[in-house]
């Protein structure tokens, strides 16, 4: 009997040792990143709970942050002088149940390291899309929206890693970074609110700009684009509203239409999830634009439309790329390019686009996504031509950033 077993570990060491020779055991290693690239963006999954770093040039995955428990993932906020990046998140004692607890986790922005964090006696807010809940005020401080029970903003200080105060918004909504120490809110009778922090990062003011929108009638959209101090906002009805918080004051300058009479006719208007993208350097507002009634503004869009904000003027417009056909593909086990490939994005129904994101380079690419797809598109924002698809970015989600 021993000597069977002998025999048996024998011939076991010589089978693990050709495997060995055959196939060397694969090593552990650490990739470290670069510096931020200006094609960088954040593709959050809702399915999976983490949000993936890609390279829009290459289209690599560059890698990954876990957000669970949240029913869309934030995107991951950079800060290219600290090196770090901060994910606002939360976290159940009893895995979705329990006693719940709100943090900033900090990562390394070169290895993705955990590298501390930063514990909230307050309750981020969620939504399907969480546009506007969580943005860098300048360098030093991450400003998150809560929702229950205040109307508030935590504010965090990335120098001492510590919370610093909330400051209760009642009726207002959303973060819109203006300066380092300053950053807007939308409220629920029309206006805007501006907020100064002081050099601590302490409620140091308030100043709110008249009422520029009706709530009711035709209420903004959260998602908006940013140009320095102002924020340009898009009604449900395709009204432009651009706000200045350079001054004391919130200034708002007359709004005007995306549609004109032939637009309207054929029943044009704005919708997605977040819709709308800013090229500041070339003052350039891309908007989802989709055909529907009262009601659809969440509807995918089939087109892209292009418009110079110093002109108000409508300068292009883009089919949407076909990202269904994207992400069945490599499901399929299509290969890239081929005549299989573009009969397939043919023939399916392209999906329509939920979300925009537009880098602030001189070459600045535009991505689209559906919220249900798992795929991104990747085009030339001059000229709207798709360079490629980001395939594997998960499941689905709403949402995409640039750092």
């Amino acid at each position: 009997m021993r000597l069977r077993h002998r025999w048996m570990i024998a011939i076991a060491l010589v089978w693990l040792g050709g495997v060995a020779s055959a196939e060397p055991l694969e090593r552990a290693s650490v990739e470290v990143l670069g510096e931020a690239g200006p094609h960088w963006v954040w593709v959050p999954d809702r399915l999976l709970s983490h949000s993936m770093l890609f390279d829009g040039d290459s289209g690599e995955v560059l890698g990954m942050i876990d957000s669970v428990g949240q029913i869309t993932p934030k995107p991951p906020l950079v800060s290219r002088r600290r090196n770090e990046i901060y994910s606002a998140d939360l976290a159940y004692s009893r895995g979705l149940r329990g006693e719940r607890i709100d943090f900033v986790s900090i990562y390394d922005a070169r290895t993705l390291a955990i590298t501390g964090e930063v514990l909230l006696p307050t309750r981020s807010a969620e939504s399907n899309a969480s546009v506007a809940y969580v943005e860098l005020i300048g360098e030093r401080f991450v400003a998150i929206f809560n929702q229950f029970p205040n109307a508030s903003v935590s504010i965090v200080d990335l120098e001492s890693r510590t919370f610093v105060e909330e400051i209760v918004i009642t009726g207002c909504a959303g973060i819109y970074p203006v300066s380092e120490r300053s950053f807007a809110t939308l409220c629920g009778n029309g206006s805007a609110l501006l907020v100064r922090l002081d050099e601590m990062g302490h409620k140091a003011a308030f100043s709110a700009s008249a009422p520029f929108f009706d709530v009711v009638v035709d209420p903004v959209f959260m998602a908006a684009g940013r140009d320095g101090t102002r924020w340009t906002f898009v009604s449900f009805e395709g009204q432009v509203h651009t706000i200045d918080f350079a001054g004391d004051k919130p200034l708002v300058s007359a709004a005007w239409s995306l549609l004109g009479e032939a637009d309207r006719s054929d029943q044009w208007r704005p919708g997605g999830l977040q819709h709308v993208a800013l090229h500041a350097p070339s003052k350039r507002l891309f908007v989802a634009m989709h055909r529907g009634g009262p009601g659809s503004h969440k509807e995918a869009a089939s087109e892209i439309w292009v418009w110079d904000l110093a002109k108000q003027s409508r300068v292009q417009r883009f089919e949407t790329p076909n990202l269904t056909a994207a992400f069945l593909g490599p499901f399929l086990g299509l290969p890239s390019g081929g005549f299989v490939e573009s009969l397939v994005q043919w023939i399916v129904p392209p999906g329509g686009v939920h979300a925009l994101a537009v880098s602030q380079d001189d070459s600045p690419l535009l991505f689209a996504r559906n919220a249900e797809l798992g795929a991104v598109a990747v085009m030339d924002a001059m000229s709207g031509e798709t360079l490629r698809f980001l395939t594997e970015v998960g499941l689905a989600g709403p949402t995409l950033k640039v750092p």
